[in-house]
């Protein structure tokens, strides 16, 4: 069946984020007229898949798809929040529990009526219960919201949405007076209820206890022999409550995912709409479709992102920066104005302001750069701090050191800060200059102004204003011929 995704979209001063309400408007939800229950159905199978992973867990934009639906749901401030699992369960809870969820067990899958009746014992016959899937991984949390409001304390409301190709959905089927009298599967459906374009959605809104009698009543005399959520609606008609419809903003929030192809489809829909929220909000992107946000994206006036860029955990751009093509970036804090080249690979990092990096640049955990520093190509640092305006522009290793300010580090050089068991630590202080090809060997300190001569393997600290030079004396021998390759006999 079709099912909402959720673009999980928040713009405030170009901050893209999965995990605030969504674009839409301020929520309608009373909460405090409506006692609101939620209940995730997450037990199939997704043998479509191929894959050891349970469905639900399949990522979208870096996380699963049942963590989307989560972080929606929690927008409405439910009393309760029931997942129901089954195919991978251990797997599932491993990977999402959390203390405001309670899990219920559906061992064997007959239908999501079926399902929804293992949820309710975990539920109270208090206001409502909402009704969700795992497999619906972008159902915007605005839809929620206004789903919610249209079925209040005493009706049942349904999300619906009208296709132009709708066949293999079930079919929303309306009196003369347009009201929902009935859902009919399509393969139990007659040709002129298969003409209807309206189709359901799956999710649904209904007083907690009427629910709980209408799914004792189900049955599944039809063609799947399955217990249908979707009777429930000929019920609730039967005894007098109002059915209304909902339909989403827009079609795309209604669809579901079955298998790779459709993973993948959702994930440039879900991809795109981040990228247009952006270009909203100032941002300039070389390509829109050539970008992908895996967590939280936040950018200052004037940010320009090349193409192929991945931004993974929380990023932080300060005004003006300049993101190179093809970089990946988790969980980095960049100043104003810096510039990063193409192929760079930030990972935990800070940098400051007015910074140059890359090309083919990374930094690994626990980096700090301060202003206008420089990390050119094939330089990675790790766990260290890199003072104002020191460089290492190529071909160098910096890692657990301390550098001051006006540092040179040049090509070739590298901390040697591991021993084969323990890690040490290198400070260099400010305006050293360290020649090219040089090994400092960890623990030591490289006192202020000094120098190291090219090739110099360090072991021992050098003094301040010095020049300190540990290289084997250099000779020339005359006469010396190379070696002549001996012909085989």
């Amino acid at each position: 069946m079709p099912r909402c995704r959720n673009t999980g979209i928040q713009v405030t001063n170009a901050r893209i984020s999965p995990f605030a309400v969504p674009l839409g408007g301020t929520p309608t939800l009373d909460r405090h007229s409506l006692t609101m229950q939620i209940t995730i159905l997450a037990a199939g199978q997704g043998k479509r898949m191929n894959s050891r992973l349970p469905k639900v867990l399949q990522p979208i934009a870096g996380r699963a798809m049942l963590d989307h639906v989560l972080t929606a749901s929690r927008t409405l401030g439910p009393q309760a929040l029931c997942v129901v699992y089954g195919h991978g369960g251990e797997q599932v809870r491993a990977a999402l529990d959390a203390p405001d969820i309670v899990w219920a067990e559906q061992a064997q899958q007959l239908g999501t009526g079926h399902a929804v009746q293992q949820a309710m014992p975990r539920l109270s016959d208090e206001g409502a219960v909402l009704v969700l899937y795992g497999d619906v991984p972008l159902i915007r949390a605005q839809t929620l919201h206004d789903l919610v409001a249209a079925a209040g304390n005493s009706r049942v409301a349904l999300l619906t949405v009208n296709l132009a190709n709708p066949k293999g959905y079930g079919r929303i089927v309306r009196d003369a007076n347009a009201r929902i009298v009935s859902i009919v599967e399509e393969k139990d459906a007659s040709t002129e209820i298969r003409a209807i374009r309206e189709v359901n959605t799956g999710i649904l809104c209904a007083p907690a206890a009427l629910l709980r009698g209408w799914l004792g009543r189900l049955e599944n005399n039809n063609a799947q022999g399955e217990f249908y959520l979707t009777d429930v609606i000929a019920m609730a008609v039967a005894d007098g409550i109002e059915v209304v419809g909902q339909q989403p903003l827009h079609e795309w929030e209604v669809l579901g995912v079955n298998n790779k192809a459709q993973l993948a489809e959702l994930e440039r829909i879900h991809q795109r709409n981040q990228a247009d929220a952006l270009l909203e909000a100032g941002v300039t992107l070389l390509d829109p479709a050539r970008i992908d946000i895996r967590g939280e994206l936040v950018c200052g006036r004037d940010v320009e992102i090349d193409v192929g860029c991945v931004f993974e955990g929380r990023v932080e751009l300060g005004d003006g920066v300049k993101i190179g093509a093809h970089c990946v970036l988790k969980n980095v804090k960049i100043g104003a104005d810096t510039r990063v080249a193409p192929f760079c690979h930030f990972d935990d990092a800070e940098i400051g302001v007015a910074g140059v990096l890359g090309p083919y640049a990374r930094l690994r955990p626990g980096t700090l750069l301060a202003e206008d520093v420089h990390i050119g190509n094939f330089v990675e640092v790790k766990n260290s701090q890199i003072a104002a305006h020191s460089k290492a522009n190529h071909l160098a290793y910096v890692g657990d050191a301390t550098v001051g300010s006006r540092v040179n580090i040049g090509a070739g050089a590298i901390t040697c800060n591991y021993d084969g068991a323990n890690k040490h630590r290198t400070v260099i202080e400010d305006d050293v200059f360290i020649g090219s090809d040089t090994q400092l060997v960890a623990p030591v300190r490289v006192g202020k102004g000094a120098t190291l001569g090219a090739g110099t393997t360090l072991t021992q600290d050098a003094p301040a204003d010095s020049l300190t030079i540990s290289r084997a004396r250099q000779i020339s021998l005359s006469g010396w011929s190379r070696p002549v390759k001996q012909k085989k006999t």
